[in-house]
């Protein structure tokens, strides 16, 4: 049975699927398009945290839970990977990395990580 609220990404070539992957799930879900284009931004960023730092992909699922929009972005380590620490403030301008979980914590409504079967998880919410 085909599950059409998850998909796989592997590579860097893979990110414009995601986007496009994630921008339809939550039109479907009823997001507006404002917070669609924060979703895909905040998911972006994630996949490509995956990819840059684990050296595998991922699986992204969207889903409406309770008047929001929640989206999982899960990587394919499962060599024990650490749960990134939230709640860091912005890098300074001058830095060349370290922005993506400050964005993401920015611009959704809550973020969560967990690390499940070895596998690190970053839950994001976003209010329908």
């Amino acid at each position: 049975m085909s599950d059409d609220s998850r998909m796989r990404y592997a590579a860097a070539a893979d990110l414009a699927t995601v986007r496009a992957f994630v921008s339809a799930r939550a039109a479907v879900l009823g997001l507006s398009e404002e917070r669609t284009e924060l979703l895909t931004l905040a998911v972006t960023e994630l996949a490509t945290n995956t990819l840059q730092h684990t050296g595998s992909g991922g699986e992204v699922r969207v889903r409406a839970d309770r008047g929001r929009l929640v989206c999982d972005v899960t990587d394919n380590a499962l060599d024990g990977v650490a749960v990134p620490l939230l709640g860091r403030s912005m890098p300074p301008a001058a830095a060349l990395r370290g922005r993506g979980l400050a964005i993401v914590e920015s611009i959704c409504d809550e973020v969560e990580t967990s690390v499940i079967d070895g596998a690190t998880r970053v839950r994001i919410h976003l209010d329908l």
